[in-house]
């Protein structure tokens, strides 16, 4: 009963979208598994998504997202999607963690599937175009983990340690070698799946605080802006592209306008409290931190400079008391993290 009890309580203790979506994904292979051994056919136009055939089969669109092709494919998505997810529900609430799977998962394919009739027009290319597994939903993964801890380190392979914020576009990256080598299905869905996360996160995302009651959408920080994916040379041209469409968007009322507090202090409040955002802003904050106690004991010698006879008297008579470690006040840390951000506007 011991070694029973710990995968009991797993799963009890496992949010109920999160254990909903894991044993959806576990049918749908299984079923998908059984007709390929029963029929031969990979095609099953009835569950995965076929840019031919899907119209008639609507609902493809989302379970297609289902269905991993191999038992690899199967065991690597059960090693990370149920726990991203786990860690995600338990931050943004069920609701929250519905909705970005959704998002995540239909969207992204819609795009691939207009991208293939687009290209059937243009080519006349009439290849069966199957689009299966959960690749775009891995990308907003990512995507989110970046925007919640973007410092923490991950090691990769047991020797390979790498930040969160490099994983995406190292990802996207892979998937536009694959594609350009020929490999258009299904790696493109990484880079559609890339680009709808980010959207969702940083434009329609739901954040309630519920200590002050107040509800703001996505997050407007800028280092979840767009011009944080690429390199600084593109920085110009996607500042005024982004903003040019920004403004159209807004125009027309085609995103959530946020609260005046989160504009003027550049990013929303994230669900979780002070834990989720202690824990995207920790480092920059002690490090800006540490940079201004070591200026303050730069300058200390030379501002005592000239009372330095005055203190050796008064040293000599009063032992000086030992050294305390002190560790910062969240005051300072307060005080450092706005100096951080204020540094990253500039």
């Amino acid at each position: 009963m011991a070694i029973l009890s710990t995968p009991l309580q797993y799963l009890t203790s496992t949010p109920p979208v999160t254990r909903g979506f894991a044993a959806a994904t576990i049918s749908a292979t299984s079923l998908y598994f059984w007709i390929w051994w029963s029929t031969g056919s990979v095609y099953i136009p009835w569950l995965t998504l076929v840019p031919g055939s899907s119209l008639f089969y609507p609902w493809t669109f989302a379970t297609s997202a289902l269905v991993e092709l191999t038992i690899i494919e199967l065991l690597v998505t059960m090693a990370v999607i149920p726990a991203s997810l786990r860690y995600f529900e338990r931050l943004w609430g069920t609701l929250e963690t519905f909705k970005f799977i959704v998002v995540c998962v239909t969207v992204p394919n819609l795009i691939a599937f207009a991208f293939n009739w687009i290209e059937f027009f243009a080519t006349r290319n009439a290849d069966l175009f199957l689009i299966t597994g959960q690749m775009a939903l891995f990308t907003g993964v990512l995507v989110a983990f970046t925007q919640l801890i973007p410092e923490h380190q991950v090691q990769i392979l047991g020797f390979l340690k790498v930040r969160v914020k490099t994983l995406p576009m190292a990802y996207l990256t892979f998937s536009t070698i694959m594609t350009i080598i020929g490999f258009q299905c299904p790696y493109i869905v990484i880079q559609f799946g890339w680009f709808v996360s980010w959207i969702y996160l940083r434009f329609y995302k739901r954040n309630a605080d519920i200590g002050s009651g107040t509800t703001t959408y996505g997050d407007s920080s800028e280092t979840f802006a767009l011009t944080s994916w690429f390199p600084p040379f593109l920085h110009p041209a996607l500042s005024a592209l982004g903003n040019a469409v920004h403004k159209i968007a807004t125009r027309f009322h085609l995103i959530p306008a946020s609260v005046p507090h989160d504009i003027e202090s550049g990013y929303s409040q994230l669900p979780g409290g002070a834990r989720a955002e202690a824990e995207r802003r920790r480092a920059l904050a002690l490090k800006a931190l540490d940079q201004r106690l070591a200026n303050s004991a730069t300058n200390s010698p030379i501002q005592n400079g000239p009372s330095t006879s005055q203190s050796s008297r008064t040293s000599s008579a009063t032992p000086a008391p030992p050294p305390v470690d002190r560790k910062p006040s969240p005051v300072e840390i307060d005080g450092a993290e706005t100096a951080s951000i204020e540094t990253e506007g500039r």
